[in-house]
């Protein structure tokens, strides 16, 4: 969540405690509260997979079921910015349904088979986009389920670049993920 972290940022404050934050930007009145933010440019992440599905697309009709992070995260509502921004400009492209597959493959399993009996068992489908890998996961595994093909029947775009990701691509499953590498993770760990 990206809102709600005054009092504790103040008692750590009071306390003498330096904050950096990692890999999440928060929505606080007084940036004093805290040292840095280290986090990855995920507004650019959202726009990347965009632009792959413009290029890709090539000016056909593409309706795109959207499976979102956590409600609140920076990290969804910023990657939910770059794609939006990139697809704008192409009247073909429109995101019919989205919701929150809440970064887990259960949900994002959970979420797509409804986006599929929504739609037409799938067929009104060009591509689910997911705001991380783990949840395109789960919606392949419901594209299967449904009988469709995913990465030819229903394309697939999401991010991080996980291992299971690389599998899904060799397999065919899966068409572009943005990789998240954040260096500095390791060792701030």
């Amino acid at each position: 969540m990206a809102t709600g972290w005054e009092p504790v940022l103040k008692e750590a404050k009071e306390a003498k405690i330096p904050v950096f934050l990692l890999d999440r930007s928060i929505d606080v009145k007084d940036k004093d509260l805290y040292m840095t933010t280290v986090t990855a440019n995920n507004v650019l992440e959202g726009q990347l997979i965009g632009d792959w599905l413009v290029k890709t697309v090539d000016g056909k009709p593409c309706n795109v079921v959207e499976l979102q992070g956590t409600v609140g995260a920076s990290v969804a509502i910023d990657r939910k910015k770059g794609f939006a921004d990139a697809i704008a400009k192409a009247s073909n492209i429109k995101i019919i349904r989205s919701q929150s597959g809440d970064f887990t493959r259960s949900k994002g399993k959970e979420v797509m088979e409804s986006f599929i009996k929504a739609e037409n068992n799938g067929k009104n489908i060009c591509m689910v986009y997911a705001h991380n890998d783990d949840m395109v996961i789960g919606a392949i595994q419901a594209i299967k389920e449904a009988g469709l093909k995913p990465g030819k029947d229903i394309l697939t775009g999401s991010i991080d670049g996980v291992p299971d990701i690389y599998k899904a691509m060799i397999a065919g499953e899966a068409n572009a993920s943005v990789e998240l590498t954040p260096n500095m993770a390791g060792p701030a760990f």
